[in-house]
């Protein structure tokens, strides 16, 4: 029979037992807490896209945002993009895919001569952003280049957008507002190329100034 000292011992056992389980779940809570993935770290972009051969897709396509490829833009949602040089230059195609299953949305930027294209994007984060050459769509003429057959294999420029921001993505910011400040002017190829952290792609190609444009 069970006395009450005996009563007194399982009880106090029982709630050291209580205790110790919630220790463990509350550590393991942790745990999974601590243990997802950081984007900045784990998402595999590439903000340098093009590059390949190809008349059309040989052209550089670079997103302007960290070597992570994870960007928080400001309040106004301004990205950028500058593209390379290219005697048959085409139109740009923008896809945005929420991360929350919402419906992709696309985009399409005029084709122009090496620069830095600016532009606002709205909508909920985390989103992935996908940039592109329109190479099969014509508008750079017949090209005679023999492969062309391999242009539309350019691999896009793929970065995330995020909505928390970190001093990377404030500095990043306010570079590009700079730029926003200067729509319709030419800035320094190298000077920019370089405060982005690209000057090791400019090339003799490349214009010595890059026409800034902003679509709206």
């Amino acid at each position: 029979m069970d006395t009450p000292r005996n009563m007194g011992r399982f009880s106090a056992q029982s709630m050291l037992l209580s205790a110790v389980a919630g220790l463990v779940i509350s550590s393991g809570f942790a745990v999974m807490v601590e243990a997802q993935p950081d984007p900045r770290s784990t998402f595999p972009g590439r903000r340098v896209g093009g590059g390949t051969r190809g008349e059309c897709s040989a052209r550089s396509l670079i997103h302007l945002v960290p070597e992570t490829s994870v960007y928080a833009p400001d309040a106004s949602g301004l990205v950028g993009i500058l593209q390379g040089p290219s005697d048959r230059p085409v139109s740009l195609q923008v896809i945005l895919k929420p991360e929350d299953g919402t419906t992709e949305s696309t985009r399409t930027l005029a084709a122009g001569p090496a620069s830095v294209v600016l532009f606002d994007v709205e909508g909920t984060r985390p989103v992935v952003w996908e940039t592109s050459f329109n190479c099969e769509s014509g508008d750079e003429g017949d090209s005679p280049d023999p492969m062309a057959f391999v242009q539309s294999s350019s691999p896009p420029a793929l970065s995330l957008l995020v909505s928390d921001a970190e001093p990377t993505d404030q500095s990043l910011q306010a570079l590009l507002r700079g730029l926003l400040a200067k729509c319709g002017s030419n800035v320094s190829t190298a000077e920019t190329m370089s405060q982005f952290g690209f000057a090791d792609l400019v090339t003799e190609a490349w214009p010595k100034t890059l026409p800034i444009r902003c679509d709206s």
